[in-house]
């Protein structure tokens, strides 16, 4: 059960490379239990008191198959594939003292992993696949590109051994054969980063032990089925063209760490995921949602990133009450959602966030002054709303941030001298906010003021508009081109 966690948590981390995390890689090794003809032990070598046991000669046959059919005709070279082994393929014995193939892993992940290589012209997937009866993991990396072959459907007759099938980036075109869903025993499916088109099967609900789910970066289409799997850690489904509501059955495994739906042309509301206490990362970005957003999240506490960018249609307002309690959240990410009203106060107390990206809506009124309270805050969005008022942050915060911080396009910001702030530092100037007490540079309004009221709170007020601006300019022009007739009169009186 460890190996599987660590590989999981390994697919997390990559799928969030883009959120400035790091950035890994790992081969997936199924460990879901030994089949009961098999002796248990290390795959990572043989035992020693098993010195005189063979390989099966129907498996050996069958390797060379596959082999050939990769491009590795060296292999039919090697007298015994399980003794004289190589780095991608993996044995264990029977009670028998037979060794038979439990593993086979095709393709270079890095210099330090480099399983045989396929010769991208020609390789396949041979039928003798078939004939290894105790198979557990296969795995295939970009080995038919220049190649494209459908994923064969013979596959689906290792479902009574096979638990981990990792097809990544290799090409593959067609659809997904409806006989994976025989693969019974599978843990892992991993498909990423193909030419699949056509809808995701059905029949991949009868594999009810599946905790790794990868159909990312294809071209699937329609909507997502109506399935369960009631131990997945791991859903991922980003970069296709799938449709319609999100089934609420997806959702039933407490089990699920990572969510990621971006990308598609999803519809509806977001379900109600606050039963996913051990959920990490949920990612619904660039779909077609609607509102509103959840009243509260409570539930998630361990939700580190929560990304909702590019869902114009939700066109809402956020619930004070929607981010309480989320005290794990590092990303939060509600970029160009046409979200409108003030920015809640609330958010300014998720005291872990790390990353907030607030553009591209319709907020208003003032920057929460709660938010100078984000001592990890290292990138912050606000541009392109309608905020007005003093930006709530003292000159070392907005010097650290710098570019990260991006305030353009709100025609009412200014600064306050007394935070430090000032026209030198280049976040404020490119974004042509100026001193609460004089000329926005950027805005509709020119000259603005802040007033105390009674309770002490800053609040902005406008003394005029363009067009008062531009009269009191002339009255100005006019007034000192008197004092300058003036001045020449009294020269030439006293002169003479």
């Amino acid at each position: 059960m460890k190996s599987l966690l660590t590989a999981l948590l390994f697919l997390v981390l990559a799928a969030n490379a883009r959120l400035g995390l790091v950035m890994s890689f790992t081969v997936i090794m199924s460990d879901s239990g030994t089949p009961s003809s098999l002796v248990d032990g290390p795959q990572s070598g043989l035992p020693t008191s098993n010195n005189g046991a063979q390989t099966d000669a129907r498996e050996q046959e069958a390797v060379y198959d596959i082999m050939r059919a990769t491009g590795n005709d060296w292999a039919t070279d090697i007298p015994d594939v399980c003794r004289g082994r190589w780095h991608g393929i993996e044995c264990m014995p029977d009670k028998d003292n037979v060794f038979h193939v439990v593993s086979l892993s095709f393709g270079a992940l890095s210099d330090d992993t480099a399983f045989p290589t396929c010769d991208l012209a020609r390789s396949s997937i041979s039928p003798s696949i078939t004939k290894l009866p105790h198979l557990r993991t296969l795995f295939f990396y970009r080995c038919f590109t220049n190649n494209p072959q459908p994923i064969p459907s013979f596959l689906g007759q290792l479902g009574s051994s096979l638990q981990s099938l990792v097809l990544r980036e290799n090409g593959h075109i067609g659809a997904i054969p409806y006989e994976l869903g025989n693969l019974t025993r599978l843990t892992v499916l991993d498909l990423h980063r193909n030419n699949l088109n056509g809808s995701i099967p059905v029949s991949l609900g009868m594999i009810t032990g599946l905790r790794s789910l990868d159909l990312s970066s294809n071209r699937l289409s329609g909507s997502i089925p109506n399935i369960s799997f009631p131990a997945l850690s791991v859903l991922n489904l980003n970069q296709n063209h799938l449709t319609g509501l999100l089934p609420t059955t997806l959702f039933t495994s407490n089990s699920l760490i990572k969510i990621d739906l971006s990308r598609n042309r999803i519809s509806g509301p977001i379900p109600n995921l606050t039963n996913l206490e051990d959920l990490i990362l949920l990612d619904i970005s660039y779909n077609t949602l609607a509102g509103p957003l959840p009243q509260s999240l409570q539930g998630l506490e361990s939700l580190q990133a929560l990304i909702l960018n590019g869902n114009p249609s939700m066109s809402t307002t956020i619930p004070e009450t929607t981010f309480v309690g989320l005290n794990n959240l590092t990303i939060l990410g509600l970029s160009n959602m046409n979200l409108e009203g003030p920015i809640p106060e609330s958010l300014g107390r998720v005291r872990t966030l790390r990353v907030l990206h607030l553009d591209g809506n319709r907020f208003n009124d003032t920057i929460p002054p709660s938010f100078a309270n984000l001592d990890s805050l290292s990138e912050l969005r606000l541009e392109n709303n309608r905020l007005t008022g003093p930006i709530p942050f003292k000159r070392e915060r907005v010097w650290r941030m710098g570019r990260k911080l991006r305030l353009n396009n709100n025609s009412g910001l200014c600064y306050d001298a007394k935070s430090g702030l000032g026209d030198d530092l280049d976040t404020l100037s490119s974004a042509g906010i100026g001193h609460c007490g004089t000329t926005n540079v950027g805005g509709g309004v020119s000259v603005q003021h802040i007033a105390t009221n009674g309770d002490g709170d800053h609040k902005l007020k406008y003394s005029s508009t363009k067009s008062e601006a531009a009269s009191l300019a002339k009255r100005g022009s006019i007034s000192r081109k008197m004092i300058e007739l003036i001045l020449i009169f009294l020269f030439v009186l006293i002169l003479f």
